[in-house]
């Protein structure tokens, strides 16, 4: 995750009670009124003496369930039976068939340079693979020796998949010399963020305690791009248990300023992919993730829908709110990777059937755009770029309609990470190997941690409560402006914590570049499982502009 998470330090009596004993004390020991006073002041909920004393019963009762609960060995692929909801009331799931209508790609032909194929898009390398002008296995070996040459350096890949690649491309290579063709991903290298479980690889979550983790199982999104045709070469770096870009073997570097970080917690996929190592890469996000290392390398993301893509073989951080998606150098590549890994499994409850109906735009005139004005309005850094972006859009005849977000401070329900990332890694807070993690600052997932089993349990219920609120009032808004797709600042305005939690979707794409000469992005934001719509809007942006064809030098 790219944002700090700034959790409330609140403490339920409940759970409060077994955690004023050092590791010391005897955690038999009764539970007295003067605790139960410490505790309430921590939540800030005062109870009189009276009161304290009727609770000490219940609490020490209590305790001992805490005791049976911890006694259950629970990993992390165990979700609760409790699953989030985006729809809103009266919301109507699309329905019908899938419908696909990529651009069409024109010829494409090997470069003299060969060099330049590293920044060729997902559709061009596939259209050179159709025709034969490239083999699978030439092309994977191709990324690979990119891999191996600048991985190092970036600090972005943790293992390399290479024996597994080769195989996936010669049989690539074989099935279309049959007339087998799977279609524009049949043998295109990618890599998967190392949070995604592939057989036969260590899947290290980024993190020291588990360097040497490996599971017995494919991740759906691995399973379903192998069949596809994709090839993995990589597993790539993550911030350590999805939080920023520092892992156990270092800093992931942007490739456009290597002595900085590029963002987290997709860090790897963001910077393999603007550095050319990789056409496109899969990343996941739960509060950031995807847009904050596509914005930093100068990349395109798209975060889909909460419910769209199935989460089975990936960590677990905050079950409803963590999601999976594309990050690569178009629009229309985020389609296509997008097409091949959506839709349900039958393992991930959270996932429904729903189409995905996707169509280039010939132009935007007459299509309604909902602009978060104040956003847009208030001082931020990258105004100049998004007011450019704006124009744009205007000169494309879109028609643009006001719109605000639900007041909230939405910062305060990240306590919803907490909560849910602290009964992820319970076990790991709990037996000390916490204190293994390369980062220990307050600002780091180990005090975030131990800090969210101070939040009381009822705050957590509320703060949901309040989530229904808000997904119930951007349907109202996005109903009553009669717009699909709304554009706002990267970061201005609060949209990134809103959308993450109430589940709808976003591409970010570059616009422009800051001062330090690093990329810049905007936002384009869809209705909760209108991602065709969305990325047919934001393709028409992307093709009036060349931001997304520069590229870094490396050296």
């Amino acid at each position: 995750m790219h944002k700090v998470v700034r959790f409330i330090t609140l403490c339920a009596v409940s759970f409060a009670a077994g955690a004023f004993f050092s590791h010391h004390d005897d955690p038999a020991q009764p539970l007295t009124a003067e605790m139960a006073d410490v505790a309430s002041r921590v939540f800030g909920i005062p109870f009189t003496r009276a009161e304290r004393d009727s609770m000490l019963d219940n609490l020490n009762d209590q305790r001992k369930d805490f005791e049976t609960i911890r006694a259950v060995d629970l990993k992390n692929d165990v979700a609760p039976a409790l699953y989030f909801n985006p729809l809103p009331t009266g919301f109507q799931l699309p329905k019908g068939p899938d419908s696909f209508a990529a651009s069409a790609v024109g010829q494409v032909r090997m470069p003299a340079n060969r060099d330049e194929l590293a920044f060729y898009t997902v559709a061009q390398l596939g259209e050179l693979i159709r025709t034969r002008q490239v083999s699978s296995e030439d092309l994977t070996r191709f990324f690979l020796n990119r891999l191996k040459t600048y991985g190092p350096r970036l600090f972005n890949v943790i293992t390399l998949t290479e024996e597994l690649a080769l195989e996936q491309a010669r049989r690539a290579d074989a099935e279309l010399k049959a007339g087998n063709y799977r279609g524009a991903l049949h043998g295109i290298p990618y890599g998967a963020k190392d949070l995604l479980a592939r057989r036969g690889y260590k899947t290290t979550w980024g993190s020291v305690p588990y360097k040497e983790q490996t599971l017995n199982y494919d991740a759906t999104v691995v399973k379903r791009l192998e069949e596809a045709g994709a090839v993995l070469c990589a597993k790539l770096a993550v911030g350590e248990l999805a939080w920023g870009d520092v892992w156990f073997g270092g800093m992931s570097r942007n490739p456009w300023k290597p002595e900085t970080g590029s963002s987290g917690s997709s860090a790897g996929s963001g910077s393999t992919v603007s550095a050319g190592l990789l056409p496109f890469a899969i990343g996941t996000e739960t509060l950031g993730s995807i847009v904050s290392p596509s914005t930093v390398c100068g990349v395109t993301g798209l975060r889909p829908t909460f419910g769209r893509v199935s989460r089975h073989g990936a960590m677990a951080l905050a079950w409803s709110m963590d999601k999976i998606g594309p990050m690569t150098r178009s629009v229309e590549d985020c389609a296509l990777v997008f097409r091949a890994i959506q839709g349900p499994d039958g393992f991930d409850p959270t996932v429904v059937k729903t189409p995905f109906n996707y169509a280039a735009l010939p132009s935007l005139k007459g299509v309604r755009i909902g602009i978060v004005q104040k956003a847009f309005d208030s001082e931020y850094p990258n105004k100049t770029n998004d007011q450019a972006t704006l124009e744009t859009l205007r000169k494309l005849g879109a028609t643009f309609v006001p719109i605000e977000l639900p007041p909230f401070r939405y910062g305060a329900l990240s306590l919803i990470i907490g909560v849910e990332g602290g009964a992820a890694f319970d076990e790991l807070t709990r037996s000390g190997r916490d204190d293994q993690m390369v980062r220990q600052m307050k600002a780091a997932w180990p005090n975030e941690f131990r800090s969210a089993r101070f939040i009381p349990a009822i705050e957590y219920v509320q703060a949901n409560r309040i989530r229904t609120q808000l997904i119930n009032q951007m349907y109202d808004v996005l109903k009553k402006a009669k717009v699909d797709v709304y554009v706002t600042p990267t970061y201005a305005g609060g949209n990134l914590t809103l959308t993450n939690l109430t589940g709808h979707p976003c591409v970010v794409l570059p616009n422009g570049f800051n001062a330090a000469k690093t990329p810049t992005s905007i936002t384009f934001n869809g209705q909760l499982f209108a991602e065709g719509r969305l990325l047919a809007v934001a393709k028409a942006y992307q093709d009036a502009t060349d931001w997304h064809k520069k590229h870094p030098v490396l050296n």
